[in-house]
């Protein structure tokens, strides 16, 4: 395996500036999840780490090599797409020698090969089947075995398990997290999926219009957004976002808007005179002092929990409750928000206030 680094990536496509000046870092045997909405970059990148795109400028070393200007088949990758790309003529068995045939390996390893990828995917089975007797699931299973047959320093997987229903998305990405702690393998993964970047990466890169806007431990992205867009981004349901006039009252910080009465700890920094306000969901909780007030439009009701979908003054406003919880439409919650759990956000730049400068 490899360490994979890509330095100052810029790419163009006639007048678009796709990416500009990405920096990315992933540890051998590392797992790195790509993550941003569509049209950020993501999928161009990771073409340009297979070979598929070339960069305008900018290189990609994987360990002490320099790839920028190989052709891919002399890169040591293995790509996964989202079609699967298997051969509709070959059996799973032939899938999986495909690529170990053109490169002339011997009949014998290929054959200890799709032995030893067939049990670690439980394709034992299906080894004489066609693609079209397949399930979606085992389909994407067989183009990982083809991958693993081939042994290579980096695994791309470019949104695998966007053609699968929510549930065997579920169970997939569970069997892609096994494989690669068990294989140790370098992985670099797109989606624009958040709950498979926040539960598959050990590093998360989130994109955001051709740059990468964060990076680091998927938890610490997520606890420590350093942008409105990340924080938006991650989490579900989204974050909340209220506006609200900031004061320094002595050792606090006065947050006030119809709805909104919070002290917090100071800032590092004199405050603007407003700030956007992040909350998310599931950091709010009942109390008779809280500082918010937010009237319920609609309950959602799950069982274990509710969301309930209220205005704070003339914003939307989304709070997680206890599943025992059932207020009525139109009834007001007094909610209460920990310190920590406040995120706030410049108005015009989108940057907290509050999370460490980035490294």
């Amino acid at each position: 395996m490899a360490r994979v680094v890509l330095s100052s990536i810029e790419k163009r496509f006639g007048e678009t500036r796709v990416l500009k000046g990405v920096d990315i870092q992933v540890p051998d045997g590392g797992f790195a999840v790509l993550v941003g909405p569509s049209g950020c970059g993501k999928s161009t990148l990771l073409r340009i780490i297979a070979g598929l795109e070339e960069t305008d400028t900018g290189s990609v070393t994987f360990g002490d090599r320099n790839v920028t200007d190989l052709a891919p088949r002399d890169r040591d990758i293995a790509m996964v797409f989202q079609s699967y790309a298997l051969y509709p003529h070959l059996t799973v068995r032939d899938n999986l020698a495909f690529g170990l045939s053109l490169r002339k390996t011997p009949k014998s390893e290929i054959a200890e090969r799709i032995k030893e990828v067939s049990a670690m995917l439980g394709l034992d089975a299906l080894l004489e089947r066609f693609p079209r007797q397949l399930s979606g699931g085992q389909r994407q299973r067989v183009a990982m075995g083809r991958a693993i047959a081939r042994r290579p320093q980096v695994f791309l997987f470019d949104e695998p398990l966007s053609n699968l229903d929510a549930a065997l998305r579920a169970q997939v990405r569970v069997d892609i997290r096994k494989l690669h702690d068990r294989l140790e393998a370098t992985s670099i993964y797109v989606t624009h999926d958040q709950v498979e970047a926040m539960t598959l990466a050990d590093v998360l890169f989130v994109l955001n219009q051709g740059c990468v806007e964060q990076s680091g431990p998927p938890l610490e992205v997520y606890a420590r957004p350093r942008t409105r867009f990340v924080a938006s981004f991650l989490g579900s349901p989204a974050m909340n976002f209220l506006t609200a006039e900031a004061e320094q009252v002595g050792d606090r910080l006065k947050l006030s808007a119809p709805g909104v009465d919070l002290a917090l700890p100071p800032l590092t920094q004199p405050p603007p005179k407003h700030v956007v306000v992040g909350i998310r969901p599931h950091d709010v909780f009942f109390a008779e002092d809280g500082g918010l007030q937010a009237e319920v439009d609609v309950l959602e009701a799950l069982g274990s929990e509710s969301f309930a979908h209220a205005q704070v003054g003339k914003e939307a406003f989304v709070a997680r409750l206890p599943g025992s919880a059932q207020p009525a439409r139109g009834s007001t919650l007094r909610l209460s928000v920990r310190d920590e759990d406040v995120h706030i956000f410049d108005t015009d730049s989108g940057v907290s206030l509050r999370a460490p400068e980035a490294t």
